[in-house]
């Protein structure tokens, strides 16, 4: 027991040395945030997620005070420092979509200043949770598919991630640790279909493959690459077509992003340094004459604008137009 004491008062004082200026405010925050997102943690857990979180908070008011175009906030991760969140949820494996050639094809004539497929009818499914995986790709991938085939068929059905966690490897993606929304296509191509997500539901794990061709579910007749760096083609297809994944390089200031046009400075635009796939959903220009993307999450509703956000269009922002596919569906 004196040990325990000993080594209690230890780690209390090396956090008091080590965070000095915490205030009881803060502490109170803390303690409210850790109740809104059911945390729990031992004495030694507690004080270090309490310092991180301080740290955190304090980057989020500094950057709210300034001037920016978008605001942040905190959320489920501001218990985590940045390397800490990019090795659950961001992508670990090199992804490199250099590789990719364009077929898609602009056609000629004005396309609206605002789209948004959420608005135009039963299009987009819900904002999902991939939870502690690096499983992005996934999510940015049935998304995808299942607007595509609402579009088509006008039935929306959520589709399996799982399926294509356990069963695209051959396709050159990593399950919890990375993948291209574009070899996901290829696979659900060749594999002739995709389990829904009812049949095939998501663990957040690497697991063996468990697909059953007759609960095929989503096929894809063939894979659609725009063009590298090209935004307008991107913007073309989620005007005349349906949403389009694409992939770009997440940093820090995007993990606690909460409303506006997101934009960085600090970010890479090169098709070897994206870290995260997501779908766009639409487009649109602020009120500042801003240009964007509406693009979908796969990090819980609680997260960003209802799972959602906004970044800026018309600058390949953070490589955001290096990595851009879209299926064409076998229906």
């Amino acid at each position: 027991m004196a040990l325990r004491v000993v080594w209690f008062i230890s780690t209390v004082f090396s956090f008091v040395h080590l965070t000095p200026l915490i205030s009881l405010e803060e502490e109170y925050q803390f303690k409210q945030w850790m109740s809104q997102h059911n945390k729990v943690y031992d004495a030694e857990q507690y004080y270090h997620r309490f310092q991180t979180f301080t740290e955190n908070k304090r980057i989020i008011d500094r950057h709210n005070a300034g001037n920016h175009s978008f605001t942040m906030g905190l959320n489920q991760f501001s218990d985590m420092t940045f390397e800490e969140f990019r090795k659950s949820f961001l992508l670990t494996e090199p992804q490199n979509c250099s590789v990719t050639k364009g077929r898609h094809v602009c056609r000629n004539g004005p396309l609206p200043k605002f789209v948004d497929w959420r608005t135009k009818g039963n299009f987009v499914t819900p904002v999902k949770d991939q939870g502690r995986c690096g499983s992005c790709w996934t999510f940015s991938t049935t998304g995808c598919l299942e607007s595509v085939n609402a579009i088509a068929t006008g039935k929306l059905i959520p589709l399996s991630e799982q399926q294509l966690i356990d069963c695209s490897r051959h396709f050159n993606n990593y399950g919890c640790l990375g993948g291209l929304p574009s070899q996901a296509f290829e696979y659900i191509k060749y594999n002739k279909g995709l389990m829904t997500e009812e049949d095939y539901p998501y663990k957040g794990f690497d697991d063996t493959c468990h697909f059953e061709p007759a609960l095929a579910a989503a096929f894809v007749l063939d894979v659609v690459n725009i063009t590298s760096n090209d935004e307008k083609a991107m913007v073309d297809a989620v005007a005349r077509l349906n949403p389009v994944t694409f992939s770009f390089d997440v940093t820090d200031e995007f993990m606690h992003y909460r409303e506006g046009v997101y934009y960085s400075t600090r970010c890479k635009n090169t098709a070897d340094k994206v870290n995260h796939a997501v779908l766009a959903v639409g487009y649109g220009i602020d009120d500042s004459g801003t240009p964007y993307w509406i693009a979908k999450n796969s990090w819980g509703a609680l997260w960003g604008k209802d799972g959602y956000f906004l970044i800026e269009r018309g600058k390949n922002m953070c490589g955001l137009a290096t990595c851009s596919s879209y299926p064409l569906p076998s229906v």
